[in-house]
């Protein structure tokens, strides 16, 4: 493979650096931090009567305040909704079937999370900058306009922010938050 061009490197080191410190955050991390509801009516995963888990959706309309999620939605958010989600947009259409379903497990989300980067990644390097900076095309819909370098972006952007919240959601539960609150009657403990 021929070495990538100076837009698709860039972008690939930063998609990587996001990565490396989304998974650092992740490393550890618990089946209870990972299904925690650190406040009420959390949006997250649940099992079905066949044990399986599907994300919650999200609600209609624009909702403010936007719902809270636990670290399990936003790591399935992360994967599902957005990074194999715009696979489609490369003609991938791996994501079929019901988008909502994903690991109940942290070991599990962790390692979908991982083959959902992985794919999107490999999408955005076959690319090469020339295509990158190019409308997406009829595989893209409304968005056909549009270039895979502002796709590629805006997945950037929801993994980078996403990715942070989840570091801020560990730290909460690792220092305490559920208990100290669960002694005022605030939240539920873990």
């Amino acid at each position: 493979m021929t070495s990538p061009g100076p837009v698709t490197r860039d972008l690939l080191e930063t998609l990587d650096d996001v990565r490396s410190r989304t998974f650092a955050r992740l490393d550890g991390l618990t089946d209870a931090e990972y299904l925690w509801e650190p406040v009420s009516l959390c949006m997250t995963l649940r099992a079905a009567e066949d044990g399986t888990f599907r994300a919650d959706p999200r609600p209609a309309g624009d909702v403010r305040p936007a719902p809270f999620t636990t670290i399990a939605w936003r790591i399935w958010h992360i994967g599902a909704d957005c990074l194999r989600g715009y696979g489609r947009f490369f003609g991938d259409n791996s994501q079929g079937g019901d988008r909502h379903l994903w690991p109940g497990t942290a070991t599990e989300g962790i390692q979908t999370l991982t083959n959902d980067w992985s794919r999107f990644r490999t999408h955005v390097q076959s690319l090469g900058d020339d295509r990158l900076l190019q409308p997406m095309g009829p595989y893209a819909g409304a968005y056909s306009h549009e270039s895979y370098l502002l796709l590629a972006l805006h997945a950037l952007d929801e993994a980078a922010h996403h990715g942070a919240e989840l570091g801020v959601l560990r730290d909460l539960y690792l220092h305490g938050f559920a208990a100290e609150q669960a002694t005022h009657g605030v939240s539920k403990a873990p």
